[in-house]
């Protein structure tokens, strides 16, 4: 049983098979002769849960060597470095490097660390051919799967799993000393993997070195298209092709084999490495393009040398029941990427005049779609997809919501202050940010509200992991608590949410609980008695947030926060 899921299940057991058990299960059930004392209401027991992630492509963040820049490689027509690719009204984008390493995410780990994330997501760090590629479609503004002439700077053309890539680590830092010196600031690091592809593969004009081949730690060559399409590969008489598959996925990139024994004993040995250099858990890309017994199997071999290792997987679907199967056991027990919740957040924050209660659908909080969607990862914008296109309020609108609604947010680089948006891919959506515009950063009132949100959420067991319990979504209002009561810690949040261009009042007297209710944001103080309301006036664009700490003894709210929990620990007890 995956160990990240063990706290959940084993109360659904000693619910099923010995009521008496419950309080030594730690379980919060409905009273049914069960004490007050061994109800517990969390979302989430997972320790990745109190993390907020900032995601870098890391070639197009920060060159802090320009040692490693490799810009005389490969010269002439496949040069790997500044390839601009010219838009209209002066607007530009580029398919080369662009200088981006390990060290500048690192010179700059105290700025990300300060904005109030404790997790950077960097892309893959694993070896990438060393030539722009020769085959393909020549890319176009905004055009897709078009990579003629385009480099690996992103990483995912993987030909050595086991080596990294020359433009991302120094002399003095290679993945293991990034790591010490992430962790020491009081960052994790997520770091980006694939295992359904290599790099392109077939079609060059001229034939490239690297390209579709795949090599051994030691350097030796273990598998290679041979510029062939995959039709025309034959595993079965050629040694070589035994990695790929006969049929092509996504562009010109080669097709790993999922069925192949050999395959999953290099991924998941390279992967290893990595981990014992020091990630802390891992994104990995197009799980979709695998079957869900492939994930279950890596998934295995990963936790059984680290057990709890915490996986997320990005299935590219706005169908939450596609999404979801990675979720369960045979599907690799993973998080995913929620891009049903991502869908209808862009839309909500995007649009003015966009209801609240058109995201209440997606949150999946009570009907068992996914093993747990709070242990989703929860996002509006990526590089894979343009960027938010949304005022500096639909930003701050949209920072204000991720942070304090169920899930563990991830925020794409530069969205701290609006780089970029409404670009997509080939159009400026990864641009290079650069140091200057970090240092510029904190004039952004963007960054200035996002720092503000995300360091609350930082504070609290409550919005980190605690059971959502919704209260009211309409117009541009919305007002939820977030209940955290676990062991000796106690802890709910009252979120109160205006998009609104005007300030409005909020009264709160549904299953609210006396006691001395804490501004999470500022000094001030409500003391509130039984059979009373918290009043406030969330300014236009606002969030308030008030903290109790103290266990739950409203009676409402604890048959509702009973009912929850109950419904999610059935979930999870399949």
């Amino acid at each position: 049983m995956n160990a990240r899921l063990q706290p959940l299940r084993s109360c659904v057991v000693a619910a099923l098979l010995a009521p008496a058990l419950l309080s030594t299960a730690g379980c919060a059930l409905r009273d049914h002769g069960v004490r007050d004392a061994a109800r517990e209401y969390y979302g989430t027991a997972l320790p990745f849960a109190s993390e907020a992630v900032y995601f870098v492509v890391t070639d197009r963040f920060v060159n802090g060597d320009h040692g490693n820049d490799q810009r005389d490689q490969a010269a002439g027509p496949w040069q790997t470095f500044d390839r601009p690719l010219p838009g209209p009204d002066g607007d530009s984008d580029n398919i080369g490097y662009l200088g981006g390493d390990l060290r500048g995410v690192l010179d700059n780990a105290d700025y990300v660390r300060d904005l109030g994330f404790s997790a950077v997501w960097i892309t893959p760090i694993v070896d990438n051919p060393d030539a722009a590629f020769s085959g393909g479609d020549a890319p176009s503004w905004g055009s897709m799967w078009t990579d003629r002439g385009k480099t690996g700077y992103h990483g995912y053309w993987g030909v050595n799993f086991y080596r990294a890539d020359e433009h991302l680590v120094s002399r003095d830092l290679d993945f293991a000393a990034f790591t010490r010196g992430m962790r020491a600031r009081g960052l994790k690091v997520v770091l980006d993997i694939v295992a359904n592809h290599g790099s392109p593969a077939f079609g060059m004009e001229p034939r490239l070195p690297g390209f579709g081949q795949v090599f051994a730690a030691d350097g030796s060559l273990l598998a290679d298209h041979q510029n062939l399409a995959p039709a025309q590969l034959d595993p079965q008489r050629v040694p070589l092709h035994r990695f790929y598959k006969r049929e092509s996925e996504l562009a010109q990139l080669s097709n790993f084999d999922d069925a192949s024994p050999e395959v999953l004993d290099y991924l998941t040995g390279a992967y290893l490495q990595w981990i014992a250099q020091g990630a802390d858990a891992f994104r990995i890309d197009t799980v979709s393009l695998m079957p869900p017994a492939f994930w279950q199997r890596f998934a295995d071999r990963i936790r059984a040398k680290h057990p709890g290792f915490f996986l997320f997987g990005e299935a590219f679907s706005y169908d939450a029941a596609a999404v979801a199967q990675y979720t369960w056991p045979g599907g690799g027990e993973m998080s995913v990427l929620d891009f049903p919740l991502k869908q209808a957040i862009a839309a909500l924050f995007q649009n003015p005049g966009g209801d609240y209660a058109s995201v209440l659908p997606a949150l999946h909080l009570q009907d068992g779609l996914y093993s747990n969607p709070y242990e989703l990862m929860t996002f509006y914008d990526n590089h894979d997809m343009a960027r938010l296109d949304a005022s500096d309020a639909g930003f701050i609108d949209a920072h204000n919501f991720l942070f304090t609604a169920r899930g563990i947010p991830v925020i794409y680089y530069g969205s701290e202050t609006g780089f970029m948006r409404g670009r997509g891919e080939h159009a400026g959506n990864r641009n290079y940010f650069g140091q200057a515009r970090v240092d510029a950063a904190k004039h952004s009132v963007i960054h200035a509200n996002l720092r503000r949100i995300a360091q609350v959420r930082a504070r609290s067991a409550a919005l980190q992991r605690g059971l959502q319990v919704n209260l009211e979504f309409s117009g541009d209002r919305a007002v939820f608590y977030r209940v955290f009561q676990r062991g000796d810690a106690a802890q709910t949040a009252l979120v109160l949410l205006n998009k609104g261009d005007m300030p409005q009042s909020f009264r709160v007297e549904r299953w609210l609980q006396p006691g001395r209710w804490r501004s999470a944001l500022d000094p001030r103080v409500q003391t509130i008695a039984a059979e009373t309301a918290l009043v406030t006036e969330v300014p236009a664009h606002g969030v308030e947030v008030w903290l109790l700490d103290a266990p739950v003894t409203q009676p409402e709210l604890r048959a509702e926060l009973d009912r929850l929990r109950l419904a999610l620990l059935h979930t999870n007890g399949g």
